[in-house]
């Protein structure tokens, strides 16, 4: 059971500061210590930004990810880092991403550096809002992997790499974080074409370890790179086989789909919570609280108020801070007109 009806939260990420756009391109002339007072300052920021929203539950923002696989890269022995991207000009596109060689076993001995993320965030935040860290699962960091000898294919790279996320869970779990969402957006984007049951399999070994010692949830989205998908968006393929994942919420995008499907959490609240995108991040259409009061009140035709939460359709890091910040102020205003007539 959810601690308040209609729960106002976030998928992860949110937008850097123009300041740390800024220093992430030149991190080389700066000292460790710098960079470490760099993440610190900027999650200062995200934090404040989410509680001046009033979201019922926060992130850090992800903001000492300078990028959201390589930051996990970077703990994980066994890959030769890509120095350049295979395609530099263009409109921007996911092959902009490049892959990275793998040249060793995969594995982190450091772990994956989430359960820092989660102390420094315990440690700013104030009281009162749940503190929720993000991490993504196996298959979604694959996906920028190449197959060797050694790991053949996507799927022996999850292989090798889903017990580095299964036991970077249970720390997070250890060092007292009561929310955890699985990020596998890669999962949604292409389960049309591939076993979705397979995907399941594979999700709920990741996260055995803290099924029941924490909420749980996973992030099913259609890919964000630069605003833009990289998916067929839509969950048809992937239910009922999705009903099967071992967590309590299940978080869908819907506003940048114009709602698409939304009847999809009738089949959903039986069995799992459901948070709901209603921001749409790829657009600078500001949603107005009552625009999305009236989104909110075509969800409560599926599913009870305990049974929903409110969310972006995705990270907000690819969306202007300016943008981002009167968004989520929009959502929780949405959420109050809606949960005043409860």
């Amino acid at each position: 059971m959810q601690p308040v009806p209609l729960r106002t939260t976030v998928v992860g990420s949110y937008p850097f500061p123009a300041w740390l756009e800024f220093a992430t391109r030149s991190l080389d002339q700066f000292g460790s210590a710098d960079i470490t007072e760099l993440q610190e300052d900027a999650a200062i920021v995200a934090i404040h930004d989410q509680m001046a929203a009033g979201l019922d539950v926060i992130t850090d923002g992800e903001q000492g990810r300078f990028d959201f696989n390589l930051s996990f890269y970077g703990f994980i022995e066994g890959i030769a880092l890509e120095s350049a991207s295979p395609r530099r000009w263009g409109p921007p596109a996911h092959d902009q991403r490049g892959k990275h060689a793998v040249c060793g076993i995969l594995q982190a001995p450091r772990g994956l550096g989430t359960v820092e993320e989660y102390r420094r965030l315990k440690k700013l935040a104030p009281d009162g809002p749940v503190l929720k860290c993000s991490v993504p699962g196996p298959y979604t960091l694959s996906g920028r992997l190449l197959p060797n000898a050694q790991y053949p294919d996507r799927w022996a790279l999850t292989e090798g790499l889903l017990p580095l996320v299964r036991a970077e869970l249970i720390r997070l779990v250890e060092a007292g974080c009561t929310e955890i969402t699985v990020d596998e957006p890669s999962m949604s984007c292409y389960g049309w074409k591939e076993d979705p049951r397979r995907f399941v399999d594979i999700f709920n070994r990741t996260v055995e370890g803290i099924v029941g010692k924490c909420r749980l949830s996973t992030h099913l989205c259609f890919g964000n790179f630069k605003g833009r998908a990289v998916g067929m968006r839509s969950y048809a393929p992937l239910f009922p086989a999705f009903l099967d994942f071992a967590v309590d919420e299940i978080h869908l995008e819907m506003a940048s789909r114009e709602y698409a499907e939304l009847a999809i959490i009738e089949s959903i609240a039986p069995r799992r919570d459901v948070s709901v995108g209603i921001i749409d991040v790829k657009s600078y259409f500001i949603e107005s609280p009552e625009y999305l009061a009236t989104k909110i009140r075509h969800c409560l035709q599926y599913a009870k108020p305990d049974q929903l939460s409110f969310a972006p359709d995705c990270g907000l890091s690819q969306t202007a801070r300016w943008a981002a910040k009167q968004k989520l102020e929009n959502l929780v205003g949405g959420v109050e007109l809606v949960r005043k007539s409860l």
